[in-house]
């Protein structure tokens, strides 16, 4: 059982390291994290940034794409 879910682990561990370089990649060609609508705040030596426009196009994304690969 343990042996399971360390392979689980594992698999996702390598997922979210491919999907985080691809955002990476992404941000440089397209600019996604920077949608007009995104949250950002600088005063000073603070600043707040909160990616809401950018989390919901990708939260969409993701959700028809997975629809399409797991229908059945």
């Amino acid at each position: 059982m343990m042996y399971g879910m360390g392979k689980m682990l594992a698999l996702m561990g390598i997922f979210l390291l491919l999907l985080g370089g691809m955002l990476m990649a992404t941000e440089r060609i397209f600019h996604l994290g920077r949608l007009p609508g995104d949250i950002f705040i600088q005063k000073g030596n603070f600043t707040f940034y909160f990616p809401i426009v950018t989390s919901l196009l990708l939260s969409l994304l993701l959700t028809v794409i997975l629809n399409l690969l797991f229908r059945r």
